[in-house]
């Protein structure tokens, strides 16, 4: 769990600082634009299936 939660903090991070870099992202929507491009990787996480493992099939 805390290696998908940093994978998904790092990607956003990466993300926003894109934006700012492109002057898409101004300081006042800092929070809301961060909270929403967090949930859609979170989620997008959660809906894709995990790959099986060969030795356990």
């Amino acid at each position: 769990m805390k290696d998908e939660r940093e994978l998904v903090l790092k990607a956003t991070k990466e993300i926003v600082v894109k934006f700012i870099e492109v002057g898409r992202l101004s300081v006042s929507s800092f929070a809301e634009t961060w909270h929403n491009i967090y949930e859609t990787i979170q989620g997008s996480l959660q809906e894709t299936p995990k790959p099986k493992n060969k030795d356990h099939q």
